[in-house]
């Protein structure tokens, strides 16, 4: 595999937090800072033409916050890992409500930083994992996902469905369900096709959890999983689906 180096962009009007960014990202030789912006306007435009792989995102500048910058964007564009930098230890649960990496408070404690650091290098490497076995042809049997301070695990063969969101997935898994920072393209590409059908430009389906098949009105029809869940199976993927399935 490569070496890990990730393109970073600094968001924050002021330009001493942005110095004190530099210096506390001085020690990690794998990030490479490829852009700066002073507010939300900047930050739109450098995202869009620099396409960072990360961005050290203020919550409060001219012209709008952080968070109004990450709803702006619409859906299915590209976005960067985010890690929140302010001074304001209240809107913690609203940035990871808003998927980000991790939320770091100035002014920056090197320690703190390094901290996050190690998350967006772990989410960042389960990214490329499943991109290059998808590249190479290969399958994964595991997909790990990071939850705080958790990495959680998830056997390929414990996945019931996948449904799109955004540039994430949401990965539906004995009962429970998992924000997984992947695209549905990506992931699917990843995942053993003998296995793994898409039914819908927003979900995929583990084909041994299909119990039914259904023939609804006006040529619509609808999967119905061994737990009772009903997923909608669009027009666009119903001969594939009866392909795989063996349907008539």
């Amino acid at each position: 595999m490569t070496a890990l180096r990730l393109r970073a962009l600094l968001v924050d009007d002021e330009i001493l937090a942005r110095v004190a960014l530099r210096q506390a990202l001085a020690v990690h030789a794998d990030i490479e800072v490829v852009g700066e912006c002073g507010n939300v306007q900047e930050a739109v435009q450098a995202i869009a033409t620099l396409q960072p792989d990360l961005a050290f995102l203020d919550i409060q500048m001219p012209g709008g916050d952080g968070f109004g910058l990450l709803h702006g964007r619409a859906s299915g564009e590209a976005r960067p890992l985010i890690v929140f930098t302010t001074a304001f230890a209240d809107h913690a649960l609203q940035a990871f409500d808003a998927n980000a990496i991790d939320y770091v408070l100035k002014p920056i404690d090197q320690a703190r930083f390094d901290q996050a650091m190690d998350r967006v290098r772990k989410h960042w490497q389960g990214l490329q994992q499943h991109r290059a076995a998808a590249s190479s042809g290969g399958y994964v049997k595991r997909i790990s996902v990071p939850m705080g301070e958790r990495t959680i695990v998830i056997p390929v063969s414990d996945i019931d469905w996948i449904r799109a969101d955004d540039n994430y997935v949401r990965i539906h898994a004995s009962g429970s369900t998992y924000l997984h920072r992947e695209t549905l393209s990506h992931l699917h590409a990843s995942l053993d096709p003998a296995n793994f059908l898409r039914i819908h430009r927003s979900i995929v389906v583990n084909m041994n959890r299909i119990r039914e098949v259904h023939t609804l009105f006006q040529g619509h029809a609808e999967i119905v999983l061994h737990d009772g869940t009903r997923l909608d199976l669009s027009r666009r993927f119903r001969q594939a689906a009866r392909s795989a399935l063996r349907l008539r």
